[in-house]
């Protein structure tokens, strides 16, 4: 049994990049970023008003009345430089004219003589101009290869014309169930039976990372079935994902068929609760992460090891943030010799509760949780107000 950050350190070491591909901007969102995006021009490009208001030169603004030689809208080039005794009436964003040196207000004017003069009623006014490459210069690196695209990133890829951005390519992904147990869930189980919900569960959590998921069915409790269709998902896929076959009953049969396949298993058990059986197994680059039956436990080990895994294979470095938030109950458990999850909720002055938890196999505790509480490897209680590491779900 090797410990939660070894298990992580495996599944994200000399794992192969997907190949990359240019989309279109507006299908970006999400993706993870292939190369730097460097600026193409200066920003602001131009000197620009902050304001609306009126361009002058500074020297004059003590003079009186200043008149007015043009109006200058966003989008217009300047006609005429300014001189002595003048200025130009401009609208917020517009190119600030030759000449100028500030923006006045048109709160901090008043205009004359038929609106040809105006009059400066603050001498000390600010500059209220944006000026040229203040924020960016032509060849800046904006974004750096590897991140995951948001919205705020999008924008900034417009705004220097890179419209078909190149990302990684989605990793092929098939999610497979194990278990004569299991029915799909348009069926009433018989009896000794019950419904998938991992597949359903597992496609949603993919969809969520942005993987090319398909769903594989049910694998039943023998070698031969096991065999073809782990083969099978493996020929067309490159990770494949299975939930329960695992353990150390009769007809956990998935590590068997793993090593009869050529596979190279990395590591079968973790010191993660819950999720302790877990398989994670390579042969080149093709993957396979065999989660455990529960749902709760394939909640969470795909959360914990299966995302981070699958945003490296599109060259993105997943760091999931940790609050460090205080308990809002005490928290006791039997198991110490793992480091624990449970599932948890915040409240609204920022502290941490623990869910009723019955076990791994008690889906509805996941609900209503917003977070899982991690409790330390080796700490039986956690007191009320103690301050304990939650990562939000």
């Amino acid at each position: 049994m090797i410990t939660f950050e070894q298990a992580l350190a495996k599944v994200t070491a000399n794992i192969p990049l997907t190949d990359t591909e240019n989309i279109s901007l507006a299908e970006s969102a999400g993706r993870v970023l292939a190369e730097d995006v460097l600026s193409d021009m200066d920003m602001p490009p131009f000197d620009k008003a902050a304001v609306d208001g009126f361009a002058c030169r500074r020297a004059d603004l003590g003079l009186g009345s200043l008149k007015i030689v043009e109006v200058i809208g966003a989008g217009i080039v300047p006609e005429i430089d300014l001189t002595v005794g003048c200025c130009s009436k401009i609208m917020t964003g517009a190119m600030v004219p030759s000449g100028a040196d500030c923006v006045v207000m048109v709160e901090q004017t008043e205009i004359c003589d038929a609106e040809t003069t105006v009059r400066v009623m603050n001498p000390t006014t600010k500059n209220n101009i944006a000026f040229r490459g203040e924020d960016i210069h032509r060849g800046d690196k904006l974004l750096e290869k590897g991140i995951l695209i948001k919205p705020q990133h999008i924008a900034v890829m417009a705004a220097v014309g890179v419209v078909n951005p190149l990302v990684f390519m989605h990793p092929a992904v098939c999610v497979m169930s194990t278990g004569d147990e299991l029915v799909e869930p348009q069926f009433v189980p018989g009896q000794a039976q019950i419904r998938n919900s991992n597949a359903s569960q597992l496609m949603a959590q993919l969809t969520a990372v942005g993987a090319k998921a398909v769903y594989g069915g049910i694998i039943g409790d023998n070698e031969q079935d096991t065999y073809e269709k782990i083969n099978g998902a493996l020929q067309h896929n490159q990770v494949l994902i299975l939930s329960g076959g695992i353990s150390m009953g009769d007809f956990d049969y998935v590590p068997v068929i793993l090593k009869e396949m050529g596979m190279e298993i990395l590591f079968r058990t973790i010191a993660v609760q819950p999720g302790k059986p877990t398989v994670f197994a390579r042969s080149g680059s093709k993957f396979v992460f065999a989660l455990p039956g529960n749902p709760v436990s394939s909640f969470n080990i795909f959360e914990l090891l299966a995302k981070p895994f699958l945003y490296r294979l599109m060259g993105h470095e997943y760091h999931p943030a940790v609050l460090r938030l205080p308990l809002g109950i005490p928290y006791k458990r039997k198991a110490i010799n793992r480091l624990g999850f449970a599932p948890a909720y915040l409240d609204a002055s920022g502290r941490v509760f623990p869910i009723m938890y019955h076990g791994s196999a008690h889906i509805s505790a996941l609900t209503n949780a917003t977070a899982f509480l991690q409790i330390p490897l080796g700490v039986e209680l956690l007191s009320e107000g103690e301050m304990v590491d939650v990562r939000l779900v």
